[in-house]
């Protein structure tokens, strides 16, 4: 095989042109070797002139040459069946391959007939003596190259039962170049001390040197898109001036996650069709029992100007420990160490992580997603102030056009739903929640009257699959994303305008 490349310029030489196809078929040898060839001789200048040509024609299919062999299916199912007694219609069906489609095509050729008032069951008998094989015949016709010869109903009714395939075959036109020779030298790529020691690099020709070449990307590591996304939203938080909440306790009890955000242990958000319970440590001991026991008397009899839920609040629920199923429980956490400290001050802080929720999956859910956060604690805030943190926000991810619609939350009162105008969708779609913390929330930690908390919330993977076009959340983030999809994703950038 060493000696294609110089076959191929010797029979270059002879004619003015000639096709990779011929030149395969003149050495004798596959016609990839023969571009391989081509390739190679391109490779040391311009000694040959390659011009890519394309040409479709039809082939018969595996199934094609054993109906070419044998017959037609529908041929040979007639041939099964027996001149003058016939036979029966479920022993037929078995007698040879592809019956199915054999007993069709004989049927409405008009071949065969069926009695269905035999004994033992449809009885299937012949209608003619004697069959002409249109189909094998076509074949044989397309076998030979006379693929024109058919009408289009006849090559469409031979694709359809996949006896034959159309191939698109890429071949080269071969020239000879400017630089044309017969006599093949391999250019030299190095320049090694022994050359210039002995002056032969004078004689000898060298490979041109690409400086535009990329070279090969060294292996690296690969940020998932939701890490992409949370920096962005994280870098927009900070320089709004808030403060990182710490997150790393996946693994909340009851009180902090529902009993100090002033959710009544009969909601439904607490069952187990909701949340995850865990089983091993199943519950919680150490509790600030002072502040635990006014969450008590809220819940139980009422207070700061609330009548509270009128039940009989146990310590037993509250213990409960459970996958957290919002952020939220840290920033209660968060609010409740503020109020120890000697004297207020007024803080903004955030937190992106993930949260779970005994969810249902499909295409927009997930037990466990991410909770984008951000809460804001200062003398004498209203909802205008809630609103105007909310625009400034989302004015930094690029959105502006804002909707706000009342909403319920346990621990919030009053409470908004966030909506933006989608100029994709041409509507509008909710893309956050917000809230002011109810005081039955915040004076049993010990934060003064006059403090009011803002807040609000938005998913992580929401925004991201939008973004990145992902329209199953779990081709996203679970066992099956395809790590393709990470490696090609760039770098995040927010549309901000």
């Amino acid at each position: 095989m060493a000696d294609i490349p110089q076959q191929v310029l010797l029979l270059v030489k002879d004619k003015n042109g000639i096709g990779t196809d011929e030149l395969a078929r003149t050495c004798g040898c596959q016609h990839q070797q023969i571009v391989g060839a081509v390739k190679s001789l391109q490779a040391l200048g311009n000694i040959i002139n390659a011009e890519q040509r394309t040409s479709k024609h039809w082939e018969v299919t595996k199934e094609g040459d054993d109906v070419i062999a044998n017959g037609s299916h529908e041929a040979r199912l007639f041939r099964a069946v027996p001149e003058d007694e016939g036979i029966s219609q479920a022993e037929l069906m078995n007698s040879i391959p592809n019956a199915k489609v054999g007993f069709s095509k004989a049927m409405s050729a008009g071949w065969l007939q069926v009695d269905k008032q035999a004994d033992g069951g449809p009885r299937v008998m012949r209608k003619v003596r004697v069959i002409d094989d249109p189909v094998q015949k076509q074949l044989q016709q397309v076998k030979n190259g006379g693929i024109s010869g058919l009408t289009d109903k006849q090559r469409n009714d031979l694709k359809k039962r996949k006896l034959i395939h159309e191939v698109t075959v890429n071949t080269f036109f071969i020239t000879q170049g400017d630089e044309f020779t017969t006599t093949v030298s391999k250019l030299e790529t190095d320049l090694t001390p022994e050359m210039i020691a002995s002056g032969s690099w004078k004689e000898k020709k060298f490979k041109s040197y690409n400086f535009d070449a990329l070279g090969v990307m060294p292996p690296s590591g690969h940020l998932h898109p939701l890490l992409k996304v949370r920096a962005e939203y994280r870098q927009i938080f900070l320089e709004m001036g808030f403060s990182e909440m710490p997150t790393n306790n996946f693994i909340e009890s009851s009180f902090w996650n529902f009993d100090a955000l002033f959710q009544p242990q009969q909601h439904p958000a607490r069952d187990s069709h909701d949340t995850f319970f865990i089983s091993d440590p199943a519950n919680a001991h150490e509790f600030p029992m002072d502040y635990l026991e006014k969450v008590k008397k809220v819940h139980s009899s009422g207070g700061y100007g609330s009548q509270g839920y009128k039940y009989d609040w146990k310590i037993e629920e509250a213990k409960k420990n459970i996958l957290r199923t919002h952020t939220t429980a840290v920033s209660a956490r968060m609010l409740y160490k503020l109020a120890q400290e000697p004297e207020f001050r007024p803080v903004k802080y955030f937190s992106i992580d993930r949260v779970f929720r005994n969810e249902t999956l499909d295409a927009t859910h997930l037990a466990e997603f991410h909770q984008i956060e951000g809460v804001v604690a200062d003398y004498n805030l209203t909802l205008a102030d809630l609103i105007g943190v909310i625009h400034a926000f989302f004015k930094k991810l690029g959105i502006e056009k804002l909707r706000f619609k009342p909403a319920y939350n346990p621990y919030t009162e009053p409470s908004m739903e966030v909506f933006s105008y989608h100029e994709g969708l041409q509507k509008w779609v909710e893309i956050g929640n917000s809230g002011v913390f109810r005081p039955e929330m915040l004076l049993p930690m010990g934060l003064p009257e006059d403090v009011v908390v803002i807040a609000w919330g938005l998913s992580l993977e929401r925004p991201t699959m939008i973004k990145y076009g992902i329209n199953n959340i779990r081709d996203l983030i679970g066992p099956k994303v395809n790590l393709q999809m990470i490696y090609d994703n760039p770098v995040c950038r927010l549309d901000k305008s």
